[in-house]
């Protein structure tokens, strides 16, 4: 059932404009449909498409599981062997609340009571398919036989309306595509996806963990840790040629600070709250208003303008359990932020150079697909109408002269201002939203800053909110999947293992892990008793960048055969051939050289 946009969020569903979203809409249709052919109990919560596919939420006496989901295609296959018509009706609301109760569907009863009391709707819309009628804003296929390929995914658990006070229902997640290839391909790569899942990767390959003592918030052991510090570092390589100096500012600060700032009437249901000393206190969520205090910590000049401020503070959001997801949403994360507070006419070159840097970092990371996304005011938004005219008008006039293609998102601007947003398409063809570049006039409102012009008078600087990865934690599980766990020679927590095919060759084998670790390099050595076989293997699953290998021949030559990771064949190489190979690809800048 698709409702009118406007309504609250746990009931509202995306409008459907192209033909495969109709086609998964009507897909939704016919899955209730066989549910209830199956079970005439189930009663039906909504079934939005959403990206990829669709799903339903549903109320059964019956716990479903994996099992069900062929007996319920089978069903649906028959439905569409039917070929029945999608028959659209309008029906007062008085009607249409009756008609649900009489079919016994309460769910369907509430969100026409919503769409009354709320939205003051007098009528809504109904689509019939055979027996089956649905409350649907539609569209839908003319046809239950013009839906050409589809399958049923997975079972979930979901509250109705988002709310753990509301009953628990049972949510069939499906996809539908335009032809059967198409669907063969997204479900060759959800097969990929599942080998990818950076929760696997992370466990086998020892990089986190998470324990219900603190519930999504990870725990990063030592090989995670170097990665995690890495992209920390390969951030900080970046603040010297791009002229950011870094800051550390609390993570705990007086809720008067968060009423200040617009955060405590605008985002107070995801924070953190605590009492010290009978005052009550806020764990950030967002580094932003601390950086306002070093700001202003001293009287500044426009010739102290632009001042960038790089603070990769440790925030806490709550998010409910429902949507956490290993290290994509977590409840505690280091976001690599800045600020820039600049004059007026100085926000088009800081937007660029911000533009300049992100795209510099997705290049190296090669995610080679970037989309960029103008998002507007939000409904709930701090500020007049005036400042944000004037920042959403500095943002496209910056995007008009990239000379690249952007999109509007209208209405997903941060509440104290618009943003551009960068989504990035990884390997298996998902895109993730990671940087954003945010223009806000409000905070430096709010927190009284200014400057002193060419005039003598005092101004107010512009605040440009930016980050490059965005959450560490989630850029990690992105990239994890992206590389399928097989990092690059200088983020690899292991570069390379040193094997040595006989006890005689240790002592050869150790000196050079001595001599590259003391390049920096981080080495490992297996020098067990075991066969050179499982040791090969276990360097594959292990998925370390190279694999060293040294017998007689090799250590009288000074040498190593060297196999790089996925390749079959080795090259034997000198000590000092290898050396040289290790440094390039230790190098960060190199990396982004090559491409």
């Amino acid at each position: 059932m698709a409702q009118n946009p406007a309504l609250p969020d746990d009931l509202a569903e995306p409008e459907i404009h192209s033909a495969v979203d109709t086609v998964r809409h009507s897909c939704a249709h016919i899955m209730a449909h066989a549910i209830q052919r199956l079970w005439p109990q189930a009663k039906f919560g909504i079934g939005p498409t959403i990206e990829n596919g669709f799903y339903y939420d549903v109320d059964l006496d019956v716990k479903l599981t994996p099992e069900h989901l062929p007996k319920i295609e089978k069903e649906m296959r028959g439905i569409i062997k039917y070929n029945q018509e999608f028959i659209r009706e309008e029906h007062p609301i008085p009607e249409a609340i009756a008609m649900f109760k009489q079919l016994n569907q309460p769910f369907k009863v509430e969100i026409i009571e919503t769409l009354r009391d709320k939205m003051h709707a007098t009528s809504v819309s109904t689509y019939k398919e055979a027996s089956f009628v649905d409350l649907c804003r539609g569209p839908h296929v003319k046809k239950a036989g013009d839906i050409p390929a589809f399958k049923l995914l997975s079972i979930a658990g979901a509250y109705w309306r988002g709310s753990e006070k509301n009953p628990q229902l049972q949510r069939i997640y499906g996809t539908a595509f335009l032809s059967q290839a198409e669907l063969d391909e997204y479900l060759h790569l959800l097969e990929e996806a599942k080998k990818r899942d950076h929760r696997k990767l992370g466990k086998e390959l020892d990089l986190f963990s998470f324990h219900p003592e603190a519930p999504a918030s990870p725990f990063f052991h030592p090989k995670g840790a170097v990665i995690y510090n890495r992209l920390l570092s390969y951030v900080r390589d970046l603040y010297g040629p791009f002229e950011y100096d870094e800051i550390i500012t609390p993570q705990i600060l007086d809720v008067a600070l968060w009423k200040k700032s617009g955060h405590y009437d605008n985002y107070k249901e995801n924070m953190y709250f605590t009492e010290v000393d009978e005052r009550e206190y806020a764990v950030k969520p967002m580094n932003c208003p601390a950086s306002t205090f070093v700001y202003a910590s001293q009287k500044r000049s426009y010739r102290d303008l632009p001042l960038r401020l790089a603070d990769f503070g440790r925030l806490h959001r709550y998010e409910r359990s429902g949507v956490t997801a290993g290290l994509t949403r977590v409840r505690t994360f280091c976001q690599d932020d800045a600020h820039v507070f600049c004059t007026p006419d100085q926000i088009g070159t800081e937007i660029k150079r911000v533009i300049t840097m992100i795209l510099k970092t997705y290049e190296l990371f090669e995610f080679s697909d970037v989309q960029i996304f103008l998002s507007t005011r939000p409904e709930k938004r701090v500020g007049s109408d005036e400042l944000w005219d004037k920042a959403e008008s500095s943002l496209r006039q910056v995007l008009d002269g990239l000379g690249r293609p952007y999109q509007i998102n209208p209405g997903d601007g941060a509440f104290y201002g618009p943003k551009i947003d960068f989504q990035i398409r990884d390997a298996l063809k998902r895109y993730h939203q990671c940087g954003t570049v945010q223009l806000d006039f409000n905070l430096p409102e709010r927190f009284d800053l200014s400057y002193v012009d060419t005039d003598n008078t005092a101004k107010r600087p512009v605040m440009v909110h930016r980050a490059v990865l965005g959450s560490i934690e989630r850029f990690m599980g992105i990239l994890i999947e992206h590389v399928a766990g097989a990092f690059p020679f200088w983020l690899a927590p292991v570069q390379a293992r040193i094997v040595p095919i006989k006890d005689s060759h240790n002592d050869y084998c150790r000196e050079f892990m001595k001599k590259l670790k003391g390049l920096g390099m981080r080495i490992e050595i297996d020098d067990r008793n075991e066969s050179m076989g499982l040791k090969t293997r276990e360097a594959q699953l292990a998925k370390i960048p190279f694999s060293l290998v040294a017998g007689d021949r090799e250590q009288e030559a000074g040498q190593f055969a060297l196999r790089k990771y996925g390749d079959r064949d080795s090259k034997v190489m000198s000590q000092d051939e290898i050396l040289a190979l290790f440094q390039t690809l230790n190098d960060v800048p190199s990396a982004v050289k090559r491409g």
